[in-house]
């Protein structure tokens, strides 16, 4: 077994015996073991009582988080002519039609998220083994596919945050930096549970929302309690 070096040791010592903490001890607790040289991302993962291979029971969705990520979100739009033009304008990273598709076919992803005007998808298609098991692939659902591709990348920027459930029910995503003030960071996770929340499917069965969990990137985790969470 690796020996642990001494941050990591006191980190999960820190950790030893605390589950079932409010989201604002949870906080509290990561930020003040979170020791690395560069800013941490707060993580958040809950497992819901779903089977995700059933369509009526497929969790996804967005969320705006009040104060945003923390990230520098790298945004790729595909599109034509003025609607090309309004991304650029909008803070579009990379904008582009059939040139941009044969750049995602040979391996170059060099972005956080893919938006797509609706004639587009035609090429986009293409690539759905490429951006699909990336979460990357436009879906009007999310508000990733349409015409108003400014307001789009303009809130791709601003904090908005996708999610979808993985295998084994389970949904993750950054919700701040460690750097942010335990208010704040506490504001985004309680908008990111009531999101999932709302997303509920009409095919799940008993206890939706089992367990959530929060952690720093190299930091250990910590359970919270599901009702704290999900209250506002």
């Amino acid at each position: 077994m690796a020996k642990l070096g001494k941050r990591t040791r006191a980190a999960r010592e820190a950790f030893v015996g605390k589950e079932g903490l409010t989201v604002e001890e949870a906080v509290a607790l990561i930020k003040g073991n979170s020791k690395t040289k560069f800013d941490e991302t707060v993580e958040i993962a809950m497992n819901l009582g779903i089977d995700p291979r059933h369509a009526d029971q497929m969790v996804r969705g967005v969320v705006g988080l009040p104060n945003g990520t923390g990230k520098n979100v790298r945004v790729a739009v595909f599109a034509r002519g003025a609607k090309a033009d309004e991304a650029k304008a909008a803070g579009a990273d990379i904008v582009g039609a059939e040139d941009l598709m044969e750049i995602v076919q040979g391996g170059k992803i060099d972005f956080d998220r893919c938006i797509a005007t609706p004639d587009m998808m035609p090429v986009v298609g293409r690539l759905g083994k490429v951006l699909g098991p990336r979460n990357l692939m436009p879906n009007p659902k999310v508000g990733t596919v349409t015409m108003d591709v400014a307001a789009a990348v303009k809130a791709a920027k601003g904090g908005e945050v996708q999610f979808k459930a993985e295998k084994g029910g389970v949904v993750h995503a950054g919700v701040g930096k460690a750097s942010f003030d335990e208010a704040k960071l506490v504001e985004n996770i309680r908008a990111f549970v009531g999101a999932v929340a709302k997303a509920k499917p009409t095919g799940a069965k008993g206890s939706y929302m089992k367990k959530i969990a929060l952690s720093s990137t190299m930091g250990p985790g910590v359970t919270v309690s599901v009702d704290n969470a999900a209250s506002e």
